[in-house]
């Protein structure tokens, strides 16, 4: 998915079926509840809300009730009067006056204080609200969609959000599915971002991902979704140095460094003496995270040995002397395990 052209990139069915849920729901003048993890794309749906919906012309609001502290939350969404509170020197309308005629989208709904929820409740039951510090209510015509990681039904039970007002909000629940589940969309948003990224660098074509690259991405459990996925591509295109040849070494984890801060405190007898330090090669590591489930320990020995091979060999751009230095092995020693996993050109 690409917030910047509002465009919906996927082909698996349960993606799809999110997005044809939320789109039967937009005509209807009816609160919707937008519910997934981070980087899944709640707020594309909302805004897909919002423009197929009669209110298209009108404002669509952003609020991320996460962003602001509890005491300014509701003077955020309800606005307030001059001298209300220290600090209020003039009068200012809240999100829901400036959202009168279009959408309201109220992000991070489960962290809204109780107090802000029995507000909101009735502004949404009764359609007014009322400014902090005046007695008047103001009419406003807003259509709520709110988005949430939590499990509102949960919180309703342990008493941290008010089972009225989720009655209120869920007369529709769009559920976007994890990016692990979406079958097949891991390949195709992968060569989306990666196009754009090359065209943003100027290469003069597109080369692809190469075997390893797309086996890493295959595997990875992606917990940041689609968010997650353009940072890795993008990454991984603008170090790659060979536009001619297809991108082959992906990295997860922007902070992974033999250097990363803590590193030397919790093991200072890795740390390099004064008479080697000129010759101090960064040691390859490895993530165990993916073998699970074992059944064959050394059918799984053979498969994460060639793993390491293959990683090793891209990130040293398939110089074999290289690749046999970071792997802490002799020319003849990594010759021998390449022709072992048939990796020799």
């Amino acid at each position: 998915m690409e917030r910047d052209s509002h465009q919906f990139i996927g082909q698996s069915s349960a993606f799809l079926d999110a997005v044809e849920r939320a789109s039967r729901a937009a005509p209807l003048n009816r609160p919707v509840l937008v519910v997934g993890e981070r980087g899944t794309g709640k707020e594309l749906i909302a805004e897909r809300l919002h423009r197929l919906s009669s209110r298209w012309d009108g404002p669509l609001v952003t609020m991320n009730c996460a962003a602001l502290p509890e005491t300014l939350i509701e003077a955020e969404l309800f606005g307030h009067e001059a001298g209300a509170f220290t600090g209020a020197t003039r009068a200012r309308e809240g999100r829901f006056e400036e959202a009168d005629g279009g959408t309201l989208f109220l992000d991070e709904l489960g962290t809204l204080s109780m107090g802000a929820q029995e507000r909101l409740l009735r502004a949404v039951e009764y359609g007014e609200v009322t400014r902090i510090g005046s007695s008047r209510p103001v009419r406003v015509d807003v259509r709520i969609v709110a988005a949430t990681n939590e499990h509102l039904p949960n919180m309703v039970e342990a008493g941290k959000f008010r089972a009225d007002l989720l009655d209120r909000l869920c007369f529709e629940v769009v559920t976007l599915p994890p990016l692990r589940v979406r079958e097949g969309d891991v390949e195709v948003l992968s060569d989306y971002f990666g196009r754009r990224m090359a065209a943003e660098l100027g290469w003069d074509g597109w080369p692809g991902f190469g075997e390893v690259a797309q086996r890493a991405m295959e595997n990875h459990l992606w917990p940041g979704n689609v968010r997650e996925l353009r940072n890795v591509v993008e990454r991984a295109v603008y170090r790659w140095a060979d536009p001619s040849q297809p991108v082959d070494y992906i990295q997860f984890d922007p902070f992974e460094s033999p250097w990363r801060v803590g590193i030397a405190a919790a093991a200072p007898t890795n740390v390099p003496t004064s008479r080697d330090k000129e010759t101090a090669e960064p040691r390859y590591s490895t993530d165990l995270s993916q073998l699970v489930d074992v059944t064959d320990f050394r059918e799984a020995t053979e498969k994460y040995e060639k793993a390491v091979l293959e990683q090793a060999l891209a990130k040293c751009r398939y110089n074999q002397r290289q690749t046999a230095k970071a792997l802490n092995l002799s020319y003849d020693q990594l010759r021998h395990t390449l022709k072992k996993h048939d990796l020799l050109n």
